[in-house]
This record gives C-alpha cells, structure tokens and sequence, in this order.
C-alpha cells in the first residue's frame, strides 16, 4: 500500500462487504472484555476502554451487549477466559504477515492459522520472524477536504505527534503507541473530525506485487486468514496498484 489510509479503506471496504454482522460484533465484544480486564471500567483511566467503546458504537453495536462485554471484563458478569496471542509468517512472494488472535482456546486459533498459511502458499514462521520489519505506530487519518496543513501539522505536533502525511485525500498523523490517545484527544478538541485511530503495525518497506495472479495468491491469504473467528488484526507488507485490488475486491 501507498500508505496505511489505503491499507484501511480495504479493511473497510471489506467490511462494509462482510455479510457475517455477528463476527464484527463478536470482535468488538472481546475487545471491550479485554480492555476492561485490563483497565477497568472508567474510560476516564482506560484509554483503549474509550477507544474500543467509540469503535464499538460506529459499528452500531447494540448497548446491551456492549454492557455485557464490558461488565465480564470487569468481573460483574461471568464471562470467557481471553488471551491476545501473535503469530508471524509469510505468503505468496515473500511478504510478510502478522496475525493477532483473540482466543479462549489457543490449540483451536493455532490449528486454523496454520491451516490458513499451508493451504494458501505461505509458512508460519516463529516468533519475531517478520515483526522486526514493522513499526508499531498510533494512526489518525482526517480528511483532508477543508483542512489547512499547517495548522493541523501544528496542532499534531504541540500534541505530541510523531508526523503528519498526506496520502490522497487523508491526512495521516503518525504518533508513538503511548501518546496516541492523548494526540487524539488534543485533535479532536480542536475540532478535528478523524475518520479512522487505531494503534497499528505499519511495514518499513513494502513489497510491490504488480503480477496479477500473483496479487490474487497474496490477497487469498491475508483473506482466509480475516476470516478466522479468532482473529483480530491482519498486517502485511504488500503493495499491490489500486486498478488490481478493485480486480480482487469484486
């Protein structure tokens, strides 16, 4: 990808494409218990609480079940015993994945992984096989439509922010894990409208795939691998030009 904006408009294109609605609330649910388990239940004193309660109501998850996943994080409801693992590999000309999973059964994530790698060309490597090629980064990605980039590259900044990119018609600022949430905040009280902010894994270098048989083999993988119940997070370092990846979305 040109930059991480692209990366996440396939993520959201695929999506917004994705008729299993039950997945994507499943996903939000873990992510509030464990969020929760880990921080409490203030967003005041849980910033990844807060983050994971703005994605949870953009995905038009029900109050109910945001509730629930909230109070089995904190110990008022009985809920499931979830551990965040990470596995690591490679695909169809040597680009490189990472695998975050969300699991209570950790042979069951293991096995549907594996499988995933074996059956679509790629190897599932050990740990810290491809994650030395990636950088762990807070993205804000704002519109760039009415935006003067100036101000906002101060603001960001002042903020504590790390860069600030252009990458078609998004701003993308670059923050370190521990200041995003504080960056968002400053950004969003000076008016900012942000359209996606994750902490996310972004590749140094990418790998461009321009053969288009090629591509189909890449994207197969990092497809079978997001449709894993257990997992969480797809990253990848390929590259492939937007006229073959409108081929491949359908």
């Amino acid at each position: 990808m040109a930059g991480h904006s692209k990366w996440s408009n396939i993520k959201h294109r695929k999506g917004a494409q994705d008729k299993k609605r039950a997945k994507l609330f499943t996903k939000l649910g873990k992510e509030l218990t464990i969020s929760a388990k880990e921080g409490g239940g203030d967003i005041n004193f849980n910033p990844r609480l807060r983050l994971a309660l703005e994605k949870a109501r953009a995905g038009n998850m029900p109050k109910d079940n945001i509730d629930r996943a909230v109070k089995k994080g904190t110990g008022e409801l009985e809920g499931v015993e979830y551990v965040e693992i990470r596995y690591e590999g490679y695909g169809p000309s040597g680009t490189a994945f990472i695998v975050e999973v969300v699991t209570d059964n950790k042979n069951r994530s293991a096995a549907s992984v594996r499988s995933a790698f074996s059956k679509k060309g790629g190897n599932l490597g050990a740990d810290g096989a491809v994650a030395w090629m990636f950088n762990k980064n807070g993205v804000i990605a704002i519109p760039s439509e009415g935006i003067d980039e100036e101000e906002l590259m101060m603001t960001a900044l002042e903020a504590g922010a790390e860069d600030v990119k252009l990458e078609g018609e998004t701003y993308e600022v670059i923050t370190s894990p521990a200041d995003f949430q504080s960056v968002l905040d400053s950004l969003v009280e000076a008016g900012y409208k942000y359209e996606e902010a994750e902490v996310t894994m972004i590749p140094e270098n990418r790998v461009e795939i321009t053969d288009e048989d090629t591509a189909k083999k890449v994207f197969d993988l990092y497809e079978a691998l997001e449709d894993i119940d257990d997992v969480d997070d797809v990253y990848s370092n390929f590259d492939i030009p937007d006229e073959i990846m409108e081929k491949l979305m359908g």
